[in-house]
């Protein structure tokens, strides 16, 4: 009897990330096999790791995180890149009669003309996609493209999030439910929204990115409702300030606060943890329990960029429900390596680094670690080496790399130490010691001695000022006691001083 026959659709296939790259690589593998080459092993491999490989490459030389790639393949695909593009070909992003998104200057978060995909018709043409005014699908993707304008988001949105906000919007188009959503699914099969993690997030993908914003010219851009702040000039970072006074997780309604200056003395140094790290069993609550046994302040709240943050937070507020913050230039992405693994797998590593790098703070550290056997993971420890290299030296990260949680913690609280120190209250008699033990020949006995008389920097230039010949100015110092023994300080080391704080021309 023959078997029944299952009745169902089909489940679409994903669109090819990379078809340049594969199609070069299967031209060089059927090449090398004509010849009788055994290069064509070498292809087969790249080939097959790079059709697993789910996220676009900008280029061969980021190729190298995947296996099988090495210096030579990275270097062959990015000459064949230079040429194809120099050439105009039929994938080329400046074949296209009409102007690109790069050409028309969009923020530089937006620009994936190097990007090697599959060219998308233009919106409007002959067999292009354009949703219909007043449908579910083009609000989904002008909710998406407000959501990725907004610097202080998250850049994608759950699907509940988006039937709330297409309810409240967009009330005639919303679905019943959750559930059965043909305007979502349909953006998916077109490859213009993109679906990661679970439970889901919906961002966009290059090319809904690209539709939605000619969606939103054709609207008027007021209709976004993106914010007050004024665009940015094409291809500049925004401004923003090292510290800025602000209350991490607040709403985006809220009222503005005024301008907080924290003097030396009027504040604290507090970590944040974000409040991903607390939840759940096992490893998270355990990070939160060494912090708390290194006696390390800190305090657990939701973050929208990183795992640690550090604020100066007032010490003696008006308000003491809530005290005024500033953020520090310093900001943590903590790690594991299985999570390494899957955030490359989903493109979160890329997404976050984004984030961070568009954050405003200046000292980004990547914190990786260890965890478990590296045989273990879904990726092999090359590929796994090779982003965290590219995170440092392409992204301009520090990465720091800790062997289990007990050194992440002490890591961090090392850094907090460390902040605490740099922004402790300090007298000028303190100030002026750290500067004399900076000549050399100059030790801490020294320094105390010479700031026993000359108490600050005035006084020392005071005295300076009343020497009649700059002789006298030079033995000034020569017979000040210091040390245990009460030897004078001498001539030579006088000398020196007098030239540092007497001269006005270069020393020589």
């Amino acid at each position: 009897m023959a078997a029944p026959v299952r009745l169902g659709r089909k489940r679409p296939l994903p669109v090819c990330p990379n078809p340049l790259f594969v199609r070069w690589l299967t031209e060089w593998r059927d090449e090398a096999a004509s010849r009788g080459r055994r290069t064509q092993f070498v292809f087969q491999k790249a080939l097959r790791s790079l059709r697993r490989y789910p996220l676009p490459l900008r280029s061969g030389k980021e190729a190298k995180i995947l296996l099988h790639f090495g210096d030579g393949l990275c270097r062959m695909l990015d000459q064949r890149l230079q040429q194809h593009r120099s050439s105009g070909g039929d994938h080329a992003p400046a074949s296209s009669g009409a102007k690109s998104p790069a050409q028309e200057g969009p923020p530089a978060e937006v620009q994936f003309s190097s990007v090697p995909v599959l060219a998308q018709p233009k919106a409007g043409g002959s067999g292009s996609y354009w949703p219909a005014r007043h449908s579910g699908a083009r609000a989904v993707l002008l909710l998406l493209y407000r959501e990725h304008l907004n610097p202080s988001r998250h850049s994608f949105l759950t699907k509940e999030e988006l039937l709330q906000r297409c309810t409240q919007e967009a009330p005639g188009v919303a679905p019943g439910s959750a559930r059965s959503w043909p305007a979502l699914r349909s953006l998916l099969h077109r490859n213009l929204v993109f679906r990661t993690q679970q439970p889901a997030r919906y961002s966009l993908t290059p090319q809904g990115l690209e539709l939605a914003q000619k969606l939103a010219e054709s609207e008027g851009l007021s209709l976004l409702n993106v914010g007050s702040e004024p665009e940015e000039p094409p291809g500049e970072e925004p401004e923003v300030p090292r510290s800025f006074s602000t209350e991490l997780g607040a709403s985006e309604g809220s009222v503005q606060q005024p301008q907080l200056e924290l003097r030396p003395g009027e504040y604290r140094v507090l970590l944040c943890v974000d409040v991903g790290e607390t939840k759940g069993v096992g490893h998270r609550s355990e990070l939160i329990r060494q912090l708390q046994r290194l006696h390390v302040t800190h305090t657990v709240r939701k973050l929208h960029v990183g795992d640690f943050v550090w604020v100066a937070q007032e010490t003696r507020p008006r308000d003491p429900e809530r005290p005024g913050e500033l953020v520090l230039d310093h900001i943590v992405e903590r790690k594991r390596l299985d999570d390494l693994c899957s955030s490359i797998i989903d493109g979160r590593f890329r997404e976050q680094k984004f984030r961070l790098k568009r954050c405003g703070l200046g000292r980004r550290v990547y914190l990786v670690e260890q965890h478990g056997s590296v045989h273990n993971l879904s990726l092999p420890e090359s590929t796994l080496l090779q982003a965290v290299t590219n995170t440092q030296v392409i992204d301009g990260f520090f990465v720091k790399r800790t062997a289990d949680i007990k050194e992440s913690a002490a890591y961090l609280a090392l850094l907090t130490r460390g902040l605490e120190r740099l922004h402790q209250a300090q007298s000028v008699r303190e100030v002026f010691i750290r500067q004399l033990v900076q000549v050399r020949g100059v030790s801490g006995e020294k320094a105390a001695a010479l700031v026993d008389r000359y108490s600050t920097p005035a006084s020392l230039l005071a005295a300076y000022d009343a020497c009649a010949t700059p002789k006298e100015q030079e033995m000034l110092l020569s017979t000040i006691k210091c040390g245990r023994l009460q030897r004078n300080l001498g001539p030579a080391l006088s000398r020196t001083l007098a030239q540092l704080y007497c001269s006005y021309s270069p020393l020589t």
